[in-house]
């Protein structure tokens, strides 16, 4: 009678090491990616809001030729930062026309969590406020310059607003004027945001003068 054994199969020495080389070989490939990564997800996540904040004005005109400061409730985009370094951003109008400041109930719901797109504080975040805002926290965005976006009415701002046909405007938030003031039509406005790990080159969104057309410098075609 035959007798019938057992065969194991198993790697062998020789192939987990050849394994593991080939692995680490891909961990060394995907190291200068993973940086490329990091400033792609900024880009596209920047972006998007930029976008989303114009597609909000679109759907949502603001113009008040009854109200002095109706450009304050134009729809925008601002930049906060917090202790030196800590960025986030908000998407909302003033409609109420009060102050400087978007209030929490002025603001945006993030459509992919349903959260609010909004922050006062980047260095303490609330539970109903979108993750996706903190765009230090997320990205190491350190600094942002604005460039050809600042309005004489306020010339530290950090937003750029949109109005009914998609234009971009510039300094609404003190805005008490009844015209076009605001409205940017002198050149692009220019955001570079920088990273704190130096490796990674700055990100800079060019929004065109009165078309309000956002894209990124080296992808005009995004």
């Amino acid at each position: 009678m035959r007798t019938l054994t057992k065969q194991t199969k198993a790697f062998t020495m020789i192939e987990l090491v050849f394994v593991i080389v080939v692995l680490g070989i891909l961990a060394a490939l995907a190291l200068p990616r993973i940086e490329r990564d990091l400033k792609q997800e900024a880009a596209d996540n920047i972006l998007s809001a930029i976008r989303y904040t114009q597609n909000l004005a679109l759907n949502d005109d603001k113009t008040n030729p009854f109200v002095n400061n109706w450009q304050k409730a134009l729809w925008q985009i601002r930049f906060t930062q917090s202790g030196g370094t800590t960025w986030s951003y908000t998407i909302g109008s003033n409609s109420d026309y009060t102050g400087t400041n978007i209030d929490k109930a002025e603001s945006a719901i993030d459509p992919f969590n349903g959260k609010y797109m909004y922050n006062n504080n980047p260095s303490s975040p609330q539970s109903n406020e979108s993750s996706n805002i903190f765009i230090s926290k997320k990205y190491g965005i350190d600094n942002i310059a604005f460039n050809n976006c600042k309005g004489t009415q306020n010339t530290t701002a950090k937003h750029i607003a949109f109005d009914h046909l998609g234009r971009p405007h510039r300094g609404v938030s003190n805005n008490g004027l009844n015209d076009y003031r605001t409205y940017v039509s002198n050149g692009d406005c220019t955001i570079t945001f920088s990273f704190e790990t130096s490796d990674i080159t700055d990100l800079v969104i060019n929004i065109a003068q009165e078309t309000g057309h956002a894209y990124i410098v080296g992808q005009e075609d995004s």
